[in-house]
């Protein structure tokens, strides 16, 4: 662990963070909040850009893409780039949601990406997201009280529950909402009078569940922090306040700072503000050309950029050692990861490693090194994709947590900030 622990300033804002952010749209909108107030300007995508130094960002769906353009920046001056993921794995709303049974009424849910089912049993749950009017506005919506809930099953009618819990996914996590007959179009009229718009304009939504309990310190020392959606809007807020951080001084910036934030990475990224989409090469293409660049710049400018790809990685278990690999164990408060896979599920290579390894070192922050069991499946990022995608060097970084992908998770509460530090330090290039 870190002999010199941060301040917790920065771990105390995240949670502010992740209680304000239930779903990708509120975390991006939040960002989006805080970028303006430190003079980052949005843009639209059906505009023309202007080239002129200063902040800059793009907002599309749950996605978001922002930049600091310094003074003296010509056309082919190289992007340092953190890339992150605005999405969890949760339960989302399905289109026609009026459900139940037997005199409950219920909710009818999709599974979202890969999240550990048991954690959003009898879970009190709120509803957030976002609904779309007829003349296409955009409004968000959070429901931060107990309104949803899981029921499991009671030990009495499964006498064999705790020697092996199965659920499916279709016929178990219907969650509930109140008792009395299914009415069709009950729960957008309710979301509709909770946001203070007519339920007639309601056209389309993007609805997910979430937990309602706080994000909390935990331990004797408060040395650990509990709460939802660090996998991955830990690295998000990270990399805001590395962007923010960046952009106050920019007289030794030697590279455009960019933050990435994507969504869908927790289903394969493949969408319009996925990383494997056009969303992050557009935005810096378009800054080459609005510098009066050309196709060389940009092939200049890509050709010595480099991107971190940080997420959250695995803290090594106490109780499950020995399905990690024995000479890597990440520990909490030790430092941001570094994640290492030779068949390039992660995108770390020896280069990498170096430039990741001089922005600890100009940050003074521990770092560890992270590799999966060669017997275990090994995860993936937005790392490949990028790297692939835009022909730019990317590592493989993040934060060690337990309860990975839980509808809880389980971090150290130094490491926000060591991970925020090193980024800053990064994205400076100092």
């Amino acid at each position: 662990p870190s002999t010199n622990p941060p301040d917790r300033a920065h771990t105390d804002d995240l949670l502010r963070f992740l209680a304000a952010a239930p779903t990708p749209y509120h975390a991006v909108a939040v960002a989006a909040e805080r970028l303006e107030k430190a003079g980052f300007r949005r843009l639209a995508e059906t505009e023309a850009w202007d080239g002129e130094a200063g902040g800059r960002f793009v907002l599309r769906g749950g996605a978001l893409i922002a930049w600091y353009v310094p003074q003296g920046a010509t056309p082919a001056t190289p992007f340092r780039i953190v890339g992150a993921h605005t999405d969890s794995p949760n339960l989302r709303v399905k289109p026609t949601p009026d459900t139940g049974a037997h005199g409950w009424r219920q909710v009818a849910v999709e599974i979202y990406g890969g999240p550990l089912l048991n954690t959003w049993l009898d879970r009190d749950l709120g509803l957030a997201g976002r609904l779309v009017l007829r003349d296409g506005e955009v409004r968000l919506v959070n429901v931060d009280r107990p309104l949803l809930r899981v029921p499991q099953l009671a030990i009495h009618l499964d006498r064999q529950v705790n020697e092996g819990l199965k659920l499916d996914r279709q016929r178990h996590m219907t969650p509930i909402w109140g008792l009395g007959d299914v009415r069709e179009g009950d729960l957008i009229e309710f979301l509709a009078d909770e946001t203070g718009v007519p339920a007639a304009d309601v056209t389309g939504w993007d609805l997910m569940t979430h937990s309602v309990e706080p994000p909390a310190y935990l331990g004797r020392d408060r040395e650990l922090i509990a709460g939802p959606r660090m996998d991955n809007l830990l690295s998000v807020h990270a990399g805001l306040a590395a962007l923010l951080d960046a952009a106050e001084d920019d007289a030794d910036l030697g590279y455009v700072p960019v933050l990435a934030a994507f969504d869908h990475e927790e289903n394969g990224s493949q969408s319009d503000t996925g990383a494997e989409g056009p969303l992050l090469g557009n935005a810096l293409e378009r800054s080459v050309l609005a510098r009066g660049g050309t196709y060389e710049d940009r092939a200049r400018a890509y050709a010595g950029t480099v991107c971190l790809s940080s997420d959250t990685g695995h803290a090594v278990h106490p109780n499950y050692a020995e399905r990690h690999d024995p000479t890597h164990h990440p520990v909490p408060n030790g430092g941001p990861i570094l994640k290492v896979n030779v068949n390039q599920r992660y995108a770390t290579d020896g280069s990498g490693r170096a430039v990741f390894a001089a922005a600890c070192e100009r940050a003074g922050v521990p770092w560890q090194s992270f590799v999966s069991n060669n017997a275990m499946p090994c995860g993936t990022t937005i790392g490949p994709i990028t790297a692939a995608r835009h022909g730019i060097t990317t590592v493989d970084i993040g934060v060690a947590i337990l309860s990975m992908h839980s509808a809880r998770e389980l971090a150290g509460a130094d490491d926000p900030a060591l991970l925020a530090a090193a980024l800053t330090a990064f994205l400076r290039g100092a």
